[in-house]
């Protein structure tokens, strides 16, 4: 069991407690390394993910459907929580899963989750479609890009896309099919469908 670092948040109008590892990198396993290059990057508290449920915070989301893709410790489901969205959560860590229901307990909401591959998503899919995806720092690795650039027009017609500035992101937007219509919201980018989700 892993020592805890507990803190208060703001997000826009919201204040939410979270609890995460007090020390990411002791969460470090060659084994799984060895397998899928896995890295525990869920343990992190990322700038990208208070960005992310800053701009949630401000939306009144009573009614939808919103999705995260790699939710970590789960700060932007949370804040689509409540804010009054159906949250479903969604990671391949486990222990993100985990985090992020512990983390919504806290705040007195519930958060689905679902642990899932981007590369295999048809449990997600099964769910489909969404209202809003919501995207925190998730383009650090080239394989994510193809990935994503597939997966988000068969979720939902609208993402909101926190993202640092990674070398990785300019192949993201580079690519990103001419029906997505590009904006930005608070801090973060805002994606829109201009034409009908393709089949799903």
């Amino acid at each position: 069991m892993h020592a805890l670092v507990e803190e208060t948040l703001r997000a826009g109008p919201l204040t939410i407690a979270v609890a995460r590892p007090a020390d990411a990198d002791a969460l470090i396993d060659e084994a799984r390394f060895a397998e899928d290059e896995f890295m525990p990057y869920w343990a992190e508290l990322w700038p990208s993910a208070l960005a992310l449920a800053d701009a949630v915070a401000h939306r009144d989301l009573r009614g939808t459907r919103a999705v995260e893709l790699g939710c970590g410790l789960g700060v932007p489901s949370v804040a689509a929580a409540l804010v009054g969205a159906d949250a479903l959560a969604t990671d391949w860590a486990p222990e993100a899963l985990e985090a992020t229901r512990a983390n919504a307990a806290r705040n007195g909401v519930t958060v689905e989750t679902l642990l899932v591959d981007w590369r295999q998503p048809a449990p997600l899919l099964d769910q489909a479609p969404f209202d809003l995806v919501l995207c925190a720092d998730v383009l650090y690795e080239p394989r994510n890009v193809d990935a994503l650039l597939a997966l988000l027009p068969r979720l939902a017609n609208e993402v909101l896309l926190a993202e640092p500035g990674r070398a990785t992101a300019a192949a993201f937007f580079e690519r990103l099919e001419p029906t997505w219509i590009v904006g930005r919201e608070r801090d973060v980018t805002l994606l829109r469908l201009s034409a009908p989700a393709r089949e799903r």
